[in-house]
């Protein structure tokens, strides 16, 4: 499952227009690099929940079959937290009642997981819940994890050198004890049931890409990252740095790279476009642009 419900509201205007899981990195939605990731290692059975501008989820992903897998989506008419949200979309997530586990992952991820060696390890150790997390040196404004050498996490929100990284692994019938209505699969979920003796175990992401995406410092940073050729192991299928082809360039206009130019993109004045310029599908410039993202359709005049 795929958590896309929130208001996107720290993202001021730009989380106004689309939800944080669905603007674009490079002229890719954001949700996109995870279900790639996904699907690569064999997950193909995908649930979104939504909330703001739900409508646009099915415009833009459609029913997976682009990707190669099956998208179903359950709307929230109020937003139930990510506890809540899982317990509410149980009825697509154990449809027979096999109880089979399952992902959960924050939408708003890029994040360069290897989910086939995270379930192996839930598999083998079988926890309530098994939580991925990494080393950062401001866990607590991340709200810290401990984590004890075998692998149990001991607390949560509290002191530790982990943060947990929006993606965990557990079973339908966990979180359908989690109370009716709103609800937080952590303080509500895994912290109170942790306390009780019951095993939640770490699995530990070191290496590779990991992003959020909730303030424009971040969402840009992302964006530069992939202009500078960050390293994904299952990437998107689309281009995400260069001009495409089809992008019509203004015989006295400067391309200065790292630059991404979408397709139909149109750089109509002799300006310079870069470094760190993103230019949507079909956008129009008319204006000299750098370090800066346009998005798909949109328009900057002289």
């Amino acid at each position: 499952m795929l958590l896309c419900a929130g208001l996107s509201t720290r993202l001021g205007e730009l989380g106004a227009e689309r939800p944080k899981p669905l603007l674009p990195v490079c002229d890719v939605p954001i949700i996109e690099y995870g279900i790639s990731n996904l699907v690569a290692h064999g997950v193909t059975e995908l649930v979104i929940n939504t909330h703001h501008r739900a409508e646009l989820f099915e415009q833009l992903l459609g029913d997976g079959a682009r990707f190669g897998a099956r998208i179903r989506y359950i709307y929230e008419p109020t937003i139930l937290g990510t506890g809540g949200g899982l317990k509410h979309a149980l009825p697509l997530l154990d449809p027979d009642g096999a109880d089979q586990p399952f992902l959960s992952c924050n939408g708003k991820l890029i994040f360069d997981l290897d989910v086939t060696a995270l379930v192996e390890a839930y598999r083998r150790l079988q926890p309530i819940g098994m939580m991925v997390v990494r080393r950062v040196p401001d866990a607590k404004s991340w709200g810290a994890v401990e984590v004890a050498s075998d692998g149990r996490i001991t607390n949560i929100l509290g002191d530790g050198d982990h943060m947990f990284c929006g993606v965990h692994v557990t079973r339908p019938s966990v979180m359908a004890r989690l109370p009716d209505g709103e609800s937080d699969s952590i303080r509500q979920g895994y912290l109170p049931w942790l306390r009780a003796g019951e095993p939640v175990l770490a699995y530990e992401h070191q290496g590779g890409y990991f992003a959020e995406h909730s303030t424009p410092e971040r969402y840009l940073a992302s964006n530069w990252a992939m202009l500078d050729g960050q390293t994904l192991r299952h990437p998107p299928k689309a281009s995400l740095v260069g001009v495409d082809p089809t992008a019509r360039i203004h015989p006295g206009a400067t391309i200065v790279g790292p630059v991404r130019i979408a397709a139909g993109a149109e750089i109509a004045a002799p300006v310079t476009i870069g470094p760190y310029a993103v230019v949507g599908a079909g956008a129009r410039i008319e204006h000299a642009l750098t370090r800066a993202v346009v998005w798909s359709s949109g328009t900057v005049i002289r």
